[in-house]
């Protein structure tokens, strides 16, 4: 279809500056240039490079370039906070759920014993969500034309089974241990334990759902809201054995049944987060600060159609700008480039922009009518 200008593509851009090489932009995330007014201009030197003897070393070997391969680095380093995140989540759930089992091993407690599956449980799904991220550092290709990123989603709907399996566990630990009343020993230890339990998984919770938000992985969060949920399991058991130090023994699955009713609620919110990610929903105010930069660009009469969507963690648009119908190609191409320029500074975590410039049609004229027919 004829355009009135080549259509400025997805491309992260480059500009030539006088004095600061060349500025690479579609780096739409923290570890980036150009996140909300934060940004800056480096001469990729800056955030994106790993400090340390190890770091520069590396940057030697390597000739520095703005090439395709280059321009995932913001990408890259988001998943890389991510992986640490895993990494540092495994740790802390891992040596929570061996003190738990250490306790479980002379007190013979049986909520403590699920509570410390439960958390062995929580720190293996790191597996899945860590395998995404390593999956979606993969550069684009000619079959996965935007990458793969939505690995982190595929992760997050793993996240969220696992979570409803959790929940069904505490319902069936709690049921079963009012069929069959157990009376515990060494409460003060299993009390110790259950306070690791929830220290050790609202530890992980904040983390993951903190450094999550950070890098915008939906996954993430959801696994965050899952260790939380884990907390909840773990206070329960610590309200358990309260009860059954005052005398009543069903006070700990009747407070387990309760807790199970909190992790339905985080399950609701994970699985919403998911599902709103796997059917491209974001936050209209995205749309809103993306509409408002378009109107604001030097050049742009009007706009037109403003869509936005998240892969993996990271952000893309796709716009339509009006402009002046007797602008030439050039010119229009170049309101096209200042448009995605402002975008890419405004936009958090907006990775890059394909932004289409129409000419202002007369009063009743349509420059798409052929298209009529395919919409």
């Amino acid at each position: 279809m004829a355009r009135p200008h080549a259509d400025h593509g997805a491309h992260d851009h480059e500009h030539d500056h006088a004095s600061a090489g060349v500025h690479a932009h579609g780096r739409g995330d923290d570890a980036g240039d150009h996140q909300g007014h934060g940004h800056h201009h480096d001469d990729g030197h800056g955030p994106g490079h790993r400090p340390g003897v190890l770091g520069r070393l590396a940057h030697l070997l390597r000739p520095h370039s703005h090439e395709v391969a280059d321009k995932v680095d913001a990408a890259l380093e988001a998943s890389a906070e991510g992986i640490r995140a895993l990494w540092i989540s495994l740790a802390v759930l891992g040596a929570t759920a061996v003190i738990q089992a250490i306790v479980v091993a002379f007190s013979g407690s049986i909520a403590l014993l699920g509570d410390t599956l439960h958390n062995a449980a929580d720190a293996l799904t790191a597996v899945p969500l860590g395998v995404a991220f390593v999956i979606g550092r993969r550069p684009p290709n000619r079959r996965y034309t935007y990458g793969y990123g939505r690995a982190e989603d595929l992760a997050g709907v793993a996240i969220v089974l696992v979570i409803a399996a959790s929940g069904a566990l505490a319902a069936y630990e709690a049921i079963d241990r009012l069929a069959h009343p157990h009376r515990v020993s060494n409460l003060l230890a299993v009390a110790v334990a259950a306070l690791v339990g929830f220290t050790g998984n609202e530890t992980v919770a904040r983390y993951r759902i903190r450094v999550g938000r950070r890098i915008g992985s939906a996954a993430l969060v959801a696994d965050g809201l899952h260790a939380r949920a884990d907390g909840f399991t773990s206070l329960a058991v610590l309200l358990g054995v309260a009860g059954v130090a005052a005398g009543l023994d069903w006070a700990d699955p009747v407070v387990g049944l309760l807790i199970t009713l909190a992790i339905l609620a985080v399950l609701r919110q994970a699985a919403r987060e998911i599902y709103r990610r796997l059917m491209d929903a974001v936050d209209p105010e995205l749309v809103d600060r993306t509409e408002q930069v378009l109107r604001a660009t030097t050049g742009v009469l009007d706009i037109g159609e403003v869509r936005l969507r998240w892969i993996g963690h990271q952000l893309r648009a796709e716009c339509e700008v009006v402009v002046d119908a007797r602008a030439s190609a050039v010119q229009a191409h170049q309101v096209a480039v200042d448009a995605e320029h402002n975008l890419l500074h405004a936009v958090p975590r907006l990775r890059a922009a394909l932004v289409h410039a129409d000419p202002q049609a007369p009063e009743g004229a349509d420059h798409h009518s052929v298209l009529a027919p395919h919409r």
